[in-house]
């Protein structure tokens, strides 16, 4: 296992084809990159999805595998693709067509955090970019895809809930006037990276908890969803989006009093959605 790329919790013994994964809650962040960075050590966390590998750590007790990077996203974006790579940050770079994400900062390699505060003086040389990809995003995803394979050897079908957060005035910015704000925001790029069943069950399982949801606005599923996302070969990908305000205090980053209230209501909903296409275990002889 590539320890410094991620961590990986498993169950005891794997009775779902549901695979968790929180690309963004990494927290190792290299004294060197720090250094290097214009923002302190508190702004840089702008961007993280903090404390969201906590909120879904209940999957392996449930029966499903969690993955979790440590790096932080920072540093290298795992919900991007490997040549995501931004010429305005990495030295050597060959502008190719438009892609929004790259030209807003937020390729693999990030230029900005959020806010679109800059994170470096100058340019990266291509070697360091590179290096990054080859310690922490091949790993990363050559794990994620193995556990999906497993789902699909194992079930025949793989779910995977790609776990985010989101800033509460992202949420307030969208909203329509005189309608309530979501909680959370469930992302299958309108249909491409999942099946209808898996998406109404996934959203059954938050709204049971007493959730708002909606789909697809304003996070419809970035590059994990769209990479893995296959319905019609029986891998689905549901990227999940909670608003950071219900559990952190998102101006310190830090969890809030209700915060293992809330992490409990959470295992609540894992051992919901755990359940779509679980193995039933028959019971034994009395």
């Amino acid at each position: 296992m590539d320890e410094h790329a991620y961590r990986l919790f498993l169950p005891a013994r794997r009775e779902t084809p549901v695979v968790f994964s929180s690309p963004h809650s990494g927290q190792d962040y290299p004294p060197a990159f720090l250094q290097a960075s214009l923002l302190d050590a508190h702004v840089i966390r702008s961007s993280e999805d903090a404390f969201v590998d906590r909120l879904f750590d209940h999957a392996p007790l449930a029966g499903a595998p969690l993955i979790a990077a440590r790096a932080p996203r920072a540093y290298i974006d795992l919900n991007r693709a490997a040549d995501e790579l931004d010429p305005a940050v990495v030295e050597g770079v060959v502008r190719v067509a438009h892609n929004p994400r790259v030209s807003s900062g937020l390729g693999v390699i990030p230029r900005v955090v959020a806010g679109g505060r800059a994170i470096y003086r100058g340019k990266l040389p291509l070697a360091e970019a590179e290096a990054r990809l080859a310690r922490h995003w091949h790993p990363y995803h050559a794990a994620l895809k193995r556990l999906i394979d497993e789902s699909l050897a194992q079930f025949g079908q793989a779910v995977l809930v790609d776990c985010h957060s989101m800033p509460h005035e992202a949420i307030e910015a969208h909203a329509r006037p005189g309608q309530p704000r979501p909680d959370v925001v469930l992302g299958d790029r309108f249909g491409a990276a999942a099946g209808r069943e898996v998406v109404e069950r996934i959203e059954a399982a938050f709204a049971g908890a007493g959730l708002r949801v909606v789909r697809n606005s304003p996070f419809a599923g970035a590059y994990i969803a769209q990479a893995y996302g296959r319905p019609s070969r029986g891998a689905h990908v549901v990227q999940v989006e909670i608003d950071r305000s219900l559990y952190m205090d998102e101006a310190r980053i830090e969890p809030l009093p209700r915060f293992q209230e809330f992490r409990a209501l959470m295992a609540g909903v894992i051992a919901e959605i755990v359940q779509i296409g679980r193995l039933q275990v028959p019971l034994a002889a009395e």
